[in-house]
């Protein structure tokens, strides 16, 4: 029980994550958008940490930051090589 729990909470952060970085690429758009003020602050905090550290690694091409791009393709691959329909947590779950 306690493992589909953990399965679901981890499937639900992965899909809130991706939902999110998708919001980041489309605030690249509108550059005028005050990131500091409600709502968006509320989606900025959470993705900032994830971000950093892969703007680091990657700069921006030509101007565009394609962190969140990049992002939202890693979290998308873990959660299918995790919870996707031949997952690893989804066939160990099937297995017990």
């Amino acid at each position: 029980m306690n493992t589909t729990i953990a399965s679901w909470g981890l499937s639900s952060f992965l899909a809130i994550m991706t939902f999110l970085f998708i919001i980041r690429i489309i605030l690249t758009w509108y550059p005028q958008v005050e990131i500091n003020r409600l709502p968006w602050t509320l989606i900025i905090y959470p993705t900032e940490p994830f971000l950093t550290p892969v703007r680091k690694v990657i700069s921006p091409l030509g101007g565009v930051d394609i962190s969140p791009i990049i992002l939202v393709g890693i979290f998308s691959l873990l959660r299918e090589i995790l919870l996707g329909q031949q997952g690893l947590i989804t066939m160990t779950l099937r297995a017990n």
